[in-house]
């Protein structure tokens, strides 16, 4: 069977849509479970999770192809992807579901794993990396200890042993929750941590997957149910719109007047240059002339070079002019350039989120594997993206806090990552991005430009500050 990595590096260099969807099809009933999971059961909105993750994982290709398992990687994408979505719909739904809920029969014993089910996953976020990778190949899906050796470069015994100490502290985590299992915790995890998806899940989400890495943008849908910006965008398309009419109808009317102008200046250009030809018709042979006469001769020629440069130069700016009035006044091109403004803005602003995003969960990771501090500088953070990635990451955001994760009250408010620089939306309000300690990326928007009031209230001092 051919190497997910080896799928992933075709799929970078040929964008074989074949390769990609192995990969998905491989790895779709982990993500699918792990998000079903999160999301509290809901179809949709683990499809949206899944989504999330594979589109991530084409954009990422190149870089992942140098992963000997991708498991580990899909399972903590699908983690950060679930709590971004789930933080939104939660508040929306709980007072329904509160009422929509089936009675509980407090007599009837639960079973081993609806006991374990809600708490999975959080639990396996508590390992380091390397515990959770081994759990993950050996009781979700369920390899021989042979090949979660191959995939973590150790050999069968080694991998065994790895895979017991994993299997203990994910044990002691439970325990220190308070739940416990009469069933061996093995046993639980390997009959019930992954369930087959949907029919054609892996085919829809193969092609909207490279659709989207492809292009770099989300549906509208894709926003209205993904990101915190579901109102934002929805009304910064609004006033984008009214605003771009009303700059076009003052371009319009701009373009008319320097039109007008422009025709004047030909007239008296024109004129000029046929008094200026007409003196030298009767300056005559050049030969003929005397010093003075014949320095005026080229001073006149020069004069006319210099005219008909100008008449060839407003003859383009009335080409132009012809043009962009022409295009002024084409409803369609009009709503064409509106559509290309709102566009380009959207691919903006969702590149400046997956920028945040990715730097922030380089963080995480890095505090997965030290002790749960976060890195002091980017170059620490590197280790766990591309590093051109990081650089990019670097020149566009500052770091907010470099302390431990642990000592964060509310990490859903707390950034750790800002943009450096806020930048100004086709309605006049500024916008700038922030990166938070639990993973989700938001922008924000102020009509001033002013974001230190609200800063101040979303950033804590780091330890050694």
């Amino acid at each position: 069977m051919t190497p997910d990595s080896e799928l992933l590096a075709v799929f970078a260099q040929t964008n074989s849509e074949d390769a990609f969807a192995e990969v998905v099809k491989r790895h779709v009933n982990l993500v699918h479970s792990a998000a079903l999971r999160q999301v509290s059961g809901d179809a949709h909105l683990a499809h949206d999770v899944a989504q999330t993750v594979f589109t991530d994982l084409a954009r990422k290709a190149g870089t992942l192809a140098r992963r000997e398992s991708l498991s580990g990687w899909l399972y903590t994408s699908a983690h950060f992807a679930a709590a971004k979505i789930i933080r939104t719909e939660t508040r929306r739904r709980d007072r329904e579901e509160k009422f929509m809920r089936e009675p509980v029969n407090e007599s009837a014993p639960e079973t081993e794993w609806e006991k374990l089910r809600p708490a999975l996953d959080a639990a396996m976020h508590e390992l380091k990396e390397s515990d959770r990778e081994a759990v993950l190949l050996r009781y979700f899906e369920n390899r021989p200890f042979t090949e979660v050796g191959a995939k973590l470069g150790l050999n069968e015994n080694a991998a065994r042993m790895r895979v017991e100490r994993a299997l203990e502290k994910l044990r002691d985590t439970f325990t220190k929750h308070g739940i416990t299992t009469a069933t061996a915790l093995a046993s639980v995890i390997s009959a019930n941590a992954i369930q087959i998806a949907p029919a054609n899940l892996a085919a829809t989400l193969t092609t909207a997957s490279i659709a989207t890495a492809g292009t770099g943008t989300f549906t509208l849908l894709k926003i209205m149910t993904a990101t915190k910006l579901k109102l934002a965008l929805s009304a910064l398309v609004v006033v984008g719109g009214i605003t771009m009419f009303m700059i076009q109808k003052q371009a319009l009317e701009k373009l008319r007047a320097d039109n007008d102008l422009l025709t004047q200046q030909l007239t008296q250009l024109q004129a000029d240059n046929e008094g200026l030809s007409n003196q030298l018709a009767a300056v005559g042979d050049a030969k003929s002339l005397s010093d003075e006469q014949f320095n005026e001769l080229l001073k006149l020629r020069g004069e006319v070079g210099v005219l008909r440069n100008q008449l060839g130069e407003i003859g383009k700016l009335r080409e132009e002019n012809k043009r962009l009035q022409a295009a002024q006044l084409d409803p369609n091109a009009q709503r064409q350039e509106i559509l290309d403004a709102e566009k380009q803005q959207h691919d903006v602003m969702m590149q400046k989120l997956d920028d945040a995003k990715q730097g922030v969960l380089a963080f995480i990771l890095f505090a997965d594997d030290n002790q749960k501090q976060f890195p002091t500088n980017f170059a620490q953070a590197s280790l766990y993206t591309n590093t051109n990635y990081t650089e990019q990451i670097e020149s566009h955001f500052d770091m907010t806090y470099q302390g431990s994760i642990s000592s964060i009250t509310n990490v859903s408010e707390t950034i750790v990552l800002k943009e450096k620089q806020a930048w100004q939306a086709l309605n006049g309000k500024w916008m700038k991005t922030y990166g938070f300690a639990d993973g989700h990326a938001e922008i924000r928007t102020e009509p001033n430009g002013n974001f230190d009031d609200w800063e101040s209230k979303h950033t804590i001092p780091s330890p050694n500050q």
